[in-house]
């Protein structure tokens, strides 16, 4: 097996260690929000027309576009926590365009869907920057594209095809940078070429984009309760009841948006697993450092590995680094104890000066990790329930930002029984495969990653087990 840029080119152990000393447990995007209101948890019984289990990203915008549909329908959210902790709050803030994961992934799965899902993807995307303008949501919103830099040589041939596929459908917004125009791009002696999508991606700041959100909903009289977890629904009776320990909401529909914790609903317990992703976020760089690395465009960049890093630039002028490890725990568990690995941590650190060298001395302020709701299909699945009066979206594999505001429209079509073209689409009448119970689950997950792990040490080449999983449609390519 060969060597990848960050094993050859590791940066010393005191510069990985200088740069964590001061770095803490804590979520920068939350740490950097203004104060926030508090919101009362659900005590006694109320009623609603639709009420929302979970007030992250697809909660949130499912009752925004629920109010455009219908301006006098009685709506609540139901939050375990505070709005935005989990997933909405912790990711890297891309906006991608993509509702299939890439459009690898979606031409693999629903070929003769793929063009119309590349638009309807991107009329997704411009849809929801004009809905932030509207709202006057304060998210740091910025159309700025993304770069896919190749590390290794093998990867550039990946950029090639890429560029020529897109080029043969007409694409006009991807464009092919040598190994010169990506360093004058952004200055890394790592990158030897890239792909710039110029117009696909966009960049907020999670924090501030759940919240401007949230408050957008109260504007609209829309009720949010924290602090409330839902422990059943019922529908024993004409509508559904969402019932917390300190009350209910009885309403006519439901929307189950709760992301990677467990189901509601029985049929979608082993849909999903969580899988741990790690970020760190530096300092404000001073000018002479964001001198010596260009990056004047500030598109949001990834590289080409199976264990892709991913890395962007925030408004007041820190780099968020994230990926590589992707980790899963025994059982499927969502655990706050999970969230602190020094290993990753360190990791991530010393790919970042590879990646970096002339920013050695600058050091990182927090880190912190999240768990994604991985599904077997690498994009979000839909589907109703209990007769139609609940609607459910997850499985969005760390590719959400964005498609939440798709599923939210997909949900509610759902529930109004409307035969649209979004209810119609493949992808979205199909439901993935489950993942098997334990111990099968940690076996089939640990042995893929390790497996990935090969490939990009040997020249991406795919061992059997992959190239099986790609057979049965279970594949994964970053």
């Amino acid at each position: 097996m060969g060597t990848t840029v960050f094993e050859r080119q590791r940066p010393a152990a005191s510069v990985i260690q200088r740069s964590l000393a001061e770095t803490r447990q804590s979520v920068f995007w939350l740490d950097d929000l203004p104060e926030r209101p508090g919101r009362p948890a659900l005590r006694g019984d109320r009623e609603a027309d639709l009420v929302i289990v979970g007030g992250g990203y697809t909660g949130l915008w499912t009752a925004l576009l629920a109010r455009r549909r219908d301006p006098d329908a009685r709506i609540a959210i139901v939050e375990a926590k505070t709005v935005g902790w989990a997933a909405s709050g912790r990711n890297g803030g891309f906006c991608e365009a993509s509702l299939t994961h890439g459009r690898d992934n979606g031409l693999s799965r629903w070929p003769e869907e793929i063009y119309r899902l590349d638009e309807l993807g991107l009329a997704n995307l411009d849809a929801m920057g004009a809905d932030i303008a509207e709202w006057g949501v304060d998210a740091e919103w910025e159309r700025v594209g993304a770069l896919a830099v190749a590390t290794e040589p093998h990867q550039l041939e990946w950029l090639d095809d890429w560029a020529e596929d897109a080029a043969a459908r007409g694409e006009a917004g991807v464009v092919r940078l040598d190994r010169a125009q990506t360093q004058a791009s952004v200055a890394s002696p790592a990158y030897l070429g890239a792909v710039f999508e110029t117009h696909t991606n966009a960049l907020v700041h999670p924090g501030r984009l759940a919240a401007g959100l949230a408050a957008a909903a109260e504007e609209r009289g829309i009720e949010i309760f924290e602090h409330s977890p839902v422990r059943r629904i019922d529908t024993d009776g004409p509508g559904v009841a969402v019932v917390t320990d300190g009350g209910r909401i009885t309403a006519r529909k439901a929307v189950l948006a709760t992301n990677v914790f467990p189901s509601l609903l029985r049929r979608n317990l082993l849909q999903t697993v969580p899988v741990y992703d790690y970020v760190l976020m530096t300092e404000p760089l001073s000018a002479q450092q964001r001198s010596a690395i260009g990056w004047d465009q500030r598109q949001g960049i990834s590289d080409l590995a199976n264990q892709f890093h991913y890395f962007r630039q925030s408004a007041d002028g820190r780099i968020l680094f994230g990926g590589y490890d992707a980790v899963y725990h025994y059982g499927g568990r969502v655990r706050a104890e999970y969230e602190n690995r020094p290993e990753s941590f360190r990791k991530l650190a010393s790919h970042f000066f590879t990646m970096f060298p002339q920013l050695e001395g600058l050091r990182f302020t927090h880190r912190w990790a999240g768990a994604i709701d991985t599904c077997s299909r690498f994009c979000a699945f839909y589907g109703s329930a209990r007769d139609g009066k609940v609607a459910y979206a997850a499985g969005f594999t760390g590719l959400g930002v964005a498609a939440t505001r798709f599923a939210g429209e997909v949900m509610l079509d759902l529930l109004e029984g409307a035969a649209t073209e979004r209810t119609s689409l493949r992808m979205v009448r199909e439901r993935p495969l489950p993942f098997p119970p334990e111990p099968a689950a940690a076996l089939g997950i640990n042995a893929t990653r390790w497996s990935l792990d090969r490939a990009d040490h040997n020249r991406g080449r795919r061992n059997v087990l992959l190239k099986t999983l790609d057979a049965l449609g279970l594949g994964f390519d970053s």
